[in-house]
């Protein structure tokens, strides 16, 4: 995300009227609703973590060991066990 100055895009009635609640100070605006999209969809980062812990999970079953797969994926143990859980909800029961 990167920063506009509101100089560039606001009229000067609206930038003095901010400026009467926040002076100088940075101001996040958010989305409107309909072109809100979750963390990772665009960077395609959430796919990829699903993949990787999807592999994590499968490699478990085939008899990998947490502290292994901790080793393997740089991740903590207490991390692998939360992917764990999460790919076979019926563990935590």
């Amino acid at each position: 995300m990167g920063y506009i100055k509101a100089v560039d895009v606001l009229p000067d009635e609206l930038i003095l009227e901010i400026q009467k609640y926040i002076d100088g100070e940075m101001l996040y605006i958010p989305r409107k609703c309909e072109e809100h999209s979750y963390w990772g969809e665009k960077s395609g980062i959430r796919q990829r973590l699903e993949k990787r812990d999807k592999k994590i999970f499968d490699e478990h079953i085939s008899g990998k060991t947490v502290a292994d797969l901790s080793r393997e994926y740089y991740l903590s143990e207490k991390s692998i066990q939360r992917i764990i859980r999460k790919e076979n909800p019926s563990e935590n029961e």
